[in-house]
């Protein structure tokens, strides 16, 4: 190592800024304790403490007795104090050349920083991966097989920092590599290590314009900072590489496509303000055979890049197994089973459907995911309860999706979205509900573009303190991916305006009745009478109830409201297949049956019943201004 070996920095790790944090000063404690009391400095309040250290701060006059003595102190000090802000914004860098600029600014008559390189080795050779204050000659001069005689190659080598205090020293010790001495423009220079969990990941120099005592903590302080700067480029090279990754997963995602004639489809995404483009969540369609159209949504669990690895390859999954022509519940569990295989410990939620754009029905298997929202034309917004099961790649041996059967009229809107949409900005299920509803209810349904943008500007539109400030960027705690479906109206004709419902429920989906009870207090939410709701929803009850319990047939369910508001009329019609026509009895005081008529009699303000060509059809009215009921 030649005559230089005593000014070389000590191995071993120094006392960093957190290791100092808790230790007391004697004098402090001394000042503690003549205080009189028996309280610990912990149960000081903030602000007395606050005052006394700053008073401690101050020191003895300039020039008075003792003005000198405790300037090394006040150095170290300071330093540690550089130490402190220097590593929380080394923690908040994105970029090596950041990080070199920073920590220049520490330069003073004790530090006179004037040139930093950073060398990584790349297979057997030592290259300059970023410079500051150098030329742009001095850089190139970095690039070195490992077996070199220089200092940065010997640091790569063996770990150990190496300090020249001078050109001579530099000399003496590195002779193949004199001539950058002699051509440079310093008097000192420090190589160092850089550390991230213990091992080696490159090497630091710091070039001084001046001598540099180093025993003056000069060392202590060079070695932890090189330590905080080893963390912060790895920390860059691992944020570089995931926006990267990320950012080529989102543009492969891209916009959705155009939906077949019929459907009009757009979508939306928003990541998280982690600074990644993209995290678990997505959305696709899939032109099925038949001209029908496969839509998803799904969220995978976790907002790293990571999540929207796995979301990448199940998102494939998913678009493959739907080409092939699989229905929706062998859809979701194929993903399952495929997510569960790769074996990551992670699960997803997900709702697939296809579209019939001709007749506008709707099959839709759901796993774990937010129920969808239907917008009627008017505007009123219904959630849309449909069956579900576990979220995807559990592995718990219960593949089982129920399939459900939604028809979508002219001009209206189905919206799926994940749970950021609804709980962004510290919201719940019920108030993120409520957001939502209060930005899909106005416009009409032929703008839904701008119906996409008002929902996501609800949750994620800049916001200003006051009128001319500039806007601050809302970052959400979630990524959101949100889509609507449109079926649109045919070109021979108008849709009828009011609201309207259809809903089919087969023999094997007794659980559905509650469903159809959802339904209708959302189709009803602004009904001027909330007793009449609760009546049509007992008449609902029974008239799909007495389907289930008396015929082998499915119910069909039709819902239709007119008029003007505050004056409106509800018309419900239940069919079925069954040629077995109800009769008027009066039930008994125990009997389970026959009181569907009765009710009918008493409740509704008119209602029939119609034979049809297959079956019949039930039907009853009530008038939002009606009589009272008895």
């Amino acid at each position: 190592m030649g005559g230089g070996r005593e000014h070389e920095i000590p191995e071993e790790e120094p006392e960093g800024p957190e290791d100092r944090e808790g230790h007391e000063d004697p004098e402090s404690r001394e000042g503690h304790e003549n205080r009189g009391g028996h309280e610990s400095p912990e149960v000081y309040d903030a602000e007395v403490r606050q005052v006394d250290v700053l008073n401690r701060l101050a020191g003895p006059a300039s020039g008075g007795p003792g003005a000198g003595s405790d300037r090394p102190a006040r150095r170290a000090g300071h330093r540690d104090a550089d130490l402190l802000v220097t590593g929380h914004a080394l923690a908040r860098v994105t970029s090596l050349g950041e990080a070199l600029t920073l920590i220049s600014q520490l330069a003073d008559a004790a530090l006179p920083l004037r040139g930093q390189a950073v060398f990584r080795a790349d297979r057997e050779v030592l290259h300059c991966v970023g410079q500051f204050g150098l030329s742009d000659g001095e850089a190139d001069a970095f690039r070195l097989p490992l077996r070199t005689a220089h200092p940065a190659a010997q640091v790569a080598r063996t770990g150990r920092p190496v300090v020249l205090t001078s050109p001579q020293d530099y000399r003496e010790r590195f002779p193949s590599a004199s001539g950058y001495a002699e051509a440079a423009r310093y008097e000192t220079w420090a190589f160092l290590p850089l550390t991230t969990y213990g091992q080696l990941t490159g090497v630091w120099m710091a070039a001084f314009g001046a001598p540099v005592d180093m025993a003056d903590g000069i060392g202590a302080f060079l070695v932890t900072l090189a330590r905080l700067l080893g963390q912060c480029i790895e920390q860059t090279y691992d944020g570089q590489a995931d926006r990267a990754l990320s950012q080529s997963l989102r543009s492969s995602m891209g916009r959705i496509g155009p939906g077949p004639e019929g459907l009009t489809v757009t979508a939306r995404y928003v990541p998280t303000g982690g600074g990644l483009m993209v995290g678990g969540d997505w959305f696709d369609s899939i032109t099925l055979p038949n001209g029908r159209l496969g839509v998803v949504i799904g969220d995978v669990q976790g907002h790293d890049v990571h999540a929207a690895g796995l979301m990448s390859q199940l998102r494939t999954a998913i678009h493959a197994y739907a080409a092939e022509g699989h229905g929706p519940d062998a859809v979701l569990v194929r993903a399952s089973r495929f997510l569960a295989s790769l074996q990551e410990d992670r699960f997803a939620t997900c709702i697939y459907l296809e579209a019939d754009p001709g007749t506008g029905t709707l099959r839709i298997a759901r796993a774990g995911h937010p129920h969808p929202v239907l917008r009627l034309p008017d505007g009123t917004c219904l959630l849309k309860h449909v069956r579900g099961g576990l979220p995807l790649g559990l592995d718990l041996g219960e593949d089982d999706y129920p399939v459900s059967v939604v028809t979508l009229r002219e001009n209206e809107i189905l919206m799926l979205c994940t749970d950021g949409l609804i709980e962004s900005g510290g919201h719940d299920m019920y108030s993120g509900w409520l957001r939502v509803r209060g930005a899909l209810t106005p416009g009409g349904p032929d703008d839904i573009e701008g119906m996409a943008d008002r929902l996501l500007n609800a949750v994620v539109a800049p916001q200003t303190t006051q009128p001319g400030d500039r806007p601050v960027t809302s970052f959400t705690e979630d990524d959101i991916a949100l889509l609507l479906l449109r079926r649109d109206p045919l070109a021979d004709h108008a849709d009828r305006p009011g609201r309207h419902l259809r809903f089919t429920l087969e023999q094997d989906q007794a659980q559905g009745l509650a469903d159809a009870r959802i339904e209708f207090q959302g189709l009803l939410h602004d009904w001027a009478r909330p007793e009449q709701v609760d009546t049509v929803l007992l008449l609902v009850s029974e008239l799909l109830g007495n389907v289930l319990i008396h015929t082998e047939q499915a119910a069909v369910l039709r819902a239709d409201i007119s008029g003007s508001e505050g004056h409106r009329r509800l018309r419900v019609e239940v069919s079925d297949r069954s040629d077995e026509v109800p009769a008027r009895r009066a039930p008994g005081e125990l009997s389970s049956s026959g009181r569907g008529l009765v009710l009918l009699d008493l409740l509704a303000h008119r209602w029939n019943l119609r034979p049809e060509p297959e079956g019949k059809t039930v039907w009853f009215e009530v008038d939002e201004d009606g009589p009272e009921e008895p």
